[in-house]
């Protein structure tokens, strides 16, 4: 009886070390879990464009560099298309097997090759999130203040409130630590919690939104509408002039939305079909047209009445922060702000914690969880956060991120090409979790040569663009310059 035990317990124990890449959360998703349907993507891309940086960035673009209207929407159309296209290729696989990207990645780098570039992944979604939460916790900076100013005036004259350590008085760090400490903990709940983060935040912005398009509407119609009205401009629509901007802009938009998709497929195990994950996918258009017409009269509008008020702005203001603050109305800024924190509480979430968490399980595996993931994503975030300021900003640390993240465009392509070319899109689900020298996925110690060789090829290229001066002009492609130097490099050394 004795022996039998022994022999048991060496077989379950050899099996359980053999599936040792295995865990709760990396493991494939059961069919009847997979519930996100288009609804759900719809609120997964709105959350993506509902941002500070895409509310400037896309005002700016229609306004400030007085570019032909229709050439900007025309190019903001191209770019959006390339991100549907992208993120169909890259969420098919994840949605088929149920699988997010670190443990797809394992497929075409091998399980220690996708430990180590997926948690190249995982430092600049850390990196990002902690940066983030920094500019999120300047809103609650400003309630704060707001709330003491309005329980006593004096209060904030208090010697307590300018002592500055790292740049930051006492109000900036409660607010970086409550900022943390919120995120985290929501964040930690789970994927279906996750879920109703984003479907009711791209609810509560998009309603936030068309708050203040009233708002500005209402205030004089006839003129605000003239106003919008006249930077719809059919003149010069077909011109070769055109072609360039409209490259560029088509590039800008991409540019946007390229650190998404390489993590796309953390999201895209949930969906229910490919129908429906197309469908989903479709509505990031439908997205960008209706973000884009609010930010843009939202900017106009705002413009005309700072005017009609005699303010003599030098310049039209395309932040929100810099509109709010300039309608000088306590209430205003009050609901503003908090549609900003949900904005940003919830872009950080998809952009980069999600993204984060898989990343880091899957660098130990046999260690992590949801939990634990998030408490190092935020205790690294928060350190990130204070030293933003002071240190961070000022050594230039951004350009090496963007070194970083020159590997993603790569990663796709290789993860890509081995999918759709080499594997036919068939993958072993039980191989995937397997460290067996005989697994499918096993290559070299774990390490897949021609793999690794391609992700360097497209990475020196992707990279030229960020470095070399002669070829900064093409830094808006640099992602798809390397993952169509990955891909056919992969394709070429991996065929048979």
């Amino acid at each position: 009886m004795y022996h039998t035990y022994l022999v048991y317990y060496l077989i379950m124990s050899r099996k359980k070390a053999k599936y040792s890449l295995s865990n709760w959360d990396l493991v494939s998703v059961n069919p009847s879990y997979k519930v996100w349907n288009w609804k759900d993507l719809f609120s997964f891309w709105a959350v993506n464009i509902q941002s500070v940086i895409a509310f400037s960035l896309i005002a700016s673009l229609y306004i400030v560099y007085n570019l032909n209207t229709f050439v900007v929407f025309f190019g903001t159309l191209i770019g959006s298309l390339l991100v549907y296209f992208f993120a169909n290729l890259i969420g098919k696989p994840s949605q088929k097997y149920g699988i997010p990207f670190a443990v797809l990645l394992r497929t075409s780098l091998g399980h220690k090759g996708a430990q180590y570039f997926g948690f190249l992944r995982c430092l600049v979604g850390i990196f990002m999130f902690g940066i983030q939460t920094y500019f999120l916790s300047k809103s609650f900076t400003y309630l704060i203040r707001i709330s003491l100013f309005s329980i006593d005036s004096s209060i904030l004259e208090n010697n307590i409130f300018l002592v500055f350590i790292l740049g930051l008085n006492i109000i900036d760090w409660a607010s970086i630590i409550i900022a943390i400490l919120f995120q985290s903990f929501l964040f930690s709940i789970g994927i279906n919690f996750n879920k109703k983060i984003i479907n009711y935040s791209a609810i509560i912005v998009y309603s936030g939104i068309l708050f203040f398009f009233f708002v500005i509407l209402l205030n004089d119609v006839k003129i605000t509408s003239k106003a919008f009205a006249e930077i719809f401009n059919y003149k010069n629509l077909i011109d070769k002039n055109n072609i360039k901007p409209l490259i560029t802009i088509a590039g800008t938009v991409f540019a946007y939305f390229s650190i998404l998709l390489l993590n796309f497929g953390d999201f895209s195990r949930y969906v229910k079909n490919e129908k429906e994950l197309k469908r989903g996918n479709l509505s990031l258009i439908l997205n960008l047209i209706i973000f884009s017409f609010f930010s843009v009269f939202i900017v106009i509008g705002s413009d005309v009445y700072l005017n009609l008020k005699f303010l003599d702005l030098n310049s039209i203001l395309t932040s929100p922060n810099d509109i709010i603050g300039k309608f000088d109305n306590l209430i205003i800024t009050i609901i503003a702000l908090i549609f900003i924190v949900v904005a940003s509480i919830s872009t950080n979430l998809v952009s980069n914690f999600i993204p984060s968490q898989y990343s880091l399980i899957n660098f130990i595996p046999s260690k992590l969880n949801l939990k634990l993931s998030s408490f190092i994503i935020g205790v690294l975030g928060f350190f990130v956060s204070i030293f933003w300021l002071s240190l961070i900003s000022q050594i230039g640390v951004l350009s090496f991120i963007d070194t970083f993240a020159a590997f993603f465009g790569p990663l796709f392509g290789v993860m890509i090409a081995d999918y759709y070319l080499i594997k036919n899109k068939e993958l072993s689900n039980n191989d995937i979790y397997s460290v067996d020298g005989e697994g499918l996925y096993f290559y070299s110690g774990g390490w897949h040569i021609k793999g690794v060789y391609s992700l360097f090829i497209g990475f020196i290229f992707s990279f030229s663009t960020i470095w070399n001066v002669n070829l900064m002009f093409l830094q808006t492609y640099s992602w798809i310059i390397g993952a169509f130097i990955a891909w056919i490099t992969y394709y070429l050394l991996a065929k048979k």
